[in-house]
């Protein structure tokens, strides 16, 4: 068994169902042909990742993504109870090193999460800063529930509330390379897929 483990929560591909803030702009049916697009990336920016893999779906199992890993549905309240009860199988399973990440960032790559659990042999978490202020990866080489304990999701201060309590507690943690994921029409005409998008747009 290996003993590093990549969770992947991906909401699931539904009209209506994804990118809402961005729906808003550009209508549910665009904003559904772009989280497509992400997922993809997810999935080919992971697929040669030498380390076991775990899908964490919204709401059922989609057999046909990353169709040899271990899929399941996410459990939990909110964002938080979600992620910790994911990275608790995981320890539980008798996984060492375990980073989560989303599948909502146009420029993850297999590099970036090589260099995630690298930096897990010396700290005792990970993450990767969004520049919205909150973070797109976050991993640790055991359950810490004080970063996903009573915060604030989807605020700018989360990273840095999670890191402030974590100095508190003497854990160590390195921090990636800054990443922006797709939350507003702003978020994605700035990123590196818009290109693709208008391509497939226009080809279709």
């Amino acid at each position: 068994m290996n003993k590093n483990l990549l969770i992947v929560f991906a909401k699931n591909i539904k009209l209506g169902k994804v990118k809402t803030r961005l729906a808003k702009t550009i209508g549910n049916q665009e904003a559904f042909a772009i989280y497509k697009i992400l997922v993809d990336k997810t999935e080919e920016a992971t697929k040669y990742l030498p380390v076991d893999k775990h899908i964490y779906f919204s709401d059922e199992i989609i057999s046909t993504k990353w169709p040899n890993d271990f899929k399941t549905v996410q459990k939990g309240v909110d964002l938080g109870e979600r992620m910790k009860n994911a990275f608790k199988d995981g320890f539980d399973k008798g996984y060492i090193n375990i980073i989560l990440i989303g599948s909502d960032l146009p420029d993850i790559s297999e590099s970036i999460l090589t260099n995630a659990f690298e930096i897990l042999k010396t700290n005792d978490t990970v993450f990767g800063p969004a520049e919205d202020g909150g973070y797109y990866l976050v991993g640790m080489k055991q359950l810490y529930n004080c970063v996903f304990d009573n915060k604030a999701w989807s605020t700018a201060s989360l990273l840095h509330d999670t890191i402030q309590e974590l100095k508190s507690e003497n854990n160590s943690f390195e921090l990636l390379e800054m990443l922006n994921d797709i939350d507003t029409f702003e978020d994605f005409k700035t990123s590196t897929i818009y290109k693709t998008y208008l391509h497939d747009k226009i080809n279709n």
